[in-house]
């Protein structure tokens, strides 16, 4: 008979452990479904631990797991996201424009990007259809006080405090779930003889038997990568960066704003991240070490931060580097074993892309987790096509940002644009939108990562242009009426949400204090 699969081992904490645990014992009640979930981490290997974004999936992520979130805010020091705020990135002055959350108004309904191209010198493009980036723009919050726990008027996502976050994460699914937790240092793999994990080594623990095991040790990739050996596929000559630049900033005072929307700055080499949480502001420069040193990226990161930082303040704060291979893997399940989260792969912070990774991988097994090892196979098959297919989508749109610039101030952004760095369905999809604006059919999929208005968004926040087909008037004179009708709807419940909604931190400030005092 099949090894049935009752126990599953994850091997390495942080957010994504901490976060497939979770999920995973959400699902599978070890005293009603015979599935035990352990967690082994070291007690001397730190996370990467930078501010980090989510997508709005990650709602739905933490009611599936049980979780409060009031109790959420107010132990992982998180804010409200609504999407990105670019700056800089399309000539190199200091324009705008914004990547919402929410789908442009009546987008069930009609495609409005061709409609808007008539008044685009009049309005942007976002601002048109969606209410959220006025939202945004005026740090307002996507609910009132008595929207109820993850509902919203406008959709949005979290910032978070990435330690404190796995720490809750620990907390809960230790306490609420049934998750085994062991602070322990792997120190050998040990496979059976189809070369499937049999069981982990540990120092003081012995030997941890597992019938799957999760490798989220982080850049180490202990298991898929140190022990199975499997190779990444390097795309640094797509994307370009490979280091960053942390620093955690104080607020000037205790009622300062906090942004609700990630704000992304470009600057010679890349870009400058800047996220507001209550207590303090996640800075950090993006860069890539081909195209300027450390000590180049600190500087911009200096200039940026004295706008608002006086100079005794700015001495103080000592600049994290990091560093890291864009790149990811060529599988992520192996026999016995899936990489999820950085051993699985990074390319950039840009989108905030990690995390909801991490939510799809760890959904995916619970979804599928295979029943014996002769089903294991095809659900690694299965697993592996879909993640190959999900990063090439995730390069291709964050290398739309890139390409679309029109800066000439150096070298790096004009490589960026050179036709050698861009993938072949990116210059299929850039030569159809140029007479078509992207819409369902260009996403075919009903689980894909980014929909056809998150390729709107960007293109027409860049200043990209799609040519009318002539051809098509008649149809888009039968629908100028609705295009109409839904533009005015949304000009309208803008003026309504930008003054009838709370400020940012007036409602986390109330959310917060709606619950008692952590243990």
């Amino acid at each position: 008979m099949q090894q049935s699969i009752n126990k599953v081992v994850i091997v390495g904490g942080g957010t994504a452990g901490w976060l497939t645990a979770g999920v995973l014992a959400a699902r599978y009640q070890s005293n009603q479904d015979g599935v035990e979930v352990t967690l082994i981490e070291s007690p001397d290997v730190a996370t990467i631990g930078v501010g980090e974004g989510t997508w709005p999936s990650m709602r739905s992520t933490l009611q599936a797991i049980g979780v409060s979130e009031a109790d959420f805010f107010q132990q992982c020091d998180a804010s409200f996201k609504q999407g990105s705020c670019f700056r800089g990135w399309r000539d190199g002055s200091n324009e705008t424009y914004y990547h919402p959350f929410s789908l442009p108004q009546g987008y069930s309904e009609l495609n409005l990007a061709p409609f808007w191209q008539a008044q685009s010198e009049q309005i942007n493009f976002a601002d048109a259809v969606s209410q959220q980036s006025r939202v945004c723009e005026l740090g307002l919050a996507p609910k009132q006080a008595g929207t109820p726990e993850f509902a919203f008027i406008q959709n949005y996502g979290y910032h978070l405090d990435a330690g404190k976050f796995a720490a809750f994460l620990a907390r809960h699914c230790t306490k609420q779930l049934g998750v085994k937790h062991i602070q322990d240092h792997v120190v050998d793999v040990i496979a059976d003889d189809d070369d499937y994990i049999q069981h982990i080594r540990t120092k003081k623990h012995g030997d941890l038997a597992g019938d799957l095991f999760v490798d989220c040790t982080g850049f180490n990739a202990l298991l898929i990568g140190q022990h199975y050996q499997i190779p990444t596929n390097s795309i640094r000559g797509i994307l370009f960066n490979d280091r960053a630049l942390a620093v955690q900033v104080p607020y000037q005072s205790s009622d300062a704003p906090i942004a609700s929307a990630t704000q992304a700055t470009a600057h010679q080499a890349g870009w400058i991240w800047d996220i507001g949480l209550p207590s303090r502001r996640g800075i950090g420069a993006v860069y890539a070490s081909d195209f300027m040193s450390d000590a180049e990226a600190e500087a911009s990161l200096m200039t940026y931060l004295n706008a608002f930082v006086d100079d005794n303040s700015l001495k103080q704060l000592k600049p994290r580097l990091i560093k890291f291979e864009p790149a990811h893997r060529t599988k992520f399940w192996h026999k016995n074993c899936v990489a999820i989260g950085l051993s699985g792969g990074f390319v950039e912070p840009l989108e905030a892309s990690a995390l909801v990774m991490v939510e799809f991988a760890a959904k995916m097994v619970a979804d599928q987790l295979p029943a014996n090892r002769d089903v294991m196979t095809v659900t690694a098959k299965q697993f592996n096509q879909k993640f190959l297919y999900r990063w090439d989508r995730i390069v291709e749109f964050l290398k739309l940002h890139y390409v679309l610039s029109q800066r000439q101030d150096s070298e790096y952004w004009r490589a960026h644009r050179q036709t050698e760095t861009i993938p072949e369905t990116l210059q299929e999809s850039l030569r159809l939108w140029r007479h078509q604006a992207p819409w369902h059919l260009d996403t075919p999929y009903i689980d894909e990562l980014f929909p056809a208005a998150s390729y709107q968004y960007i293109l027409y926040g860049m200043g990209f242009k799609t040519a009318v087909d002539t051809r098509s008037t008649r149809h888009h004179a039968s629908n100028q009426a609705l295009a109409q009708r839904l533009f005015s709807e949304n000009a309208k419940r803008t003026q309504q949400l930008t003054s009838g909604l709370p400020d940012n931190r007036a409602l986390i400030r109330h959310i917060t204090q709606s619950v008692g005092t952590v243990n």
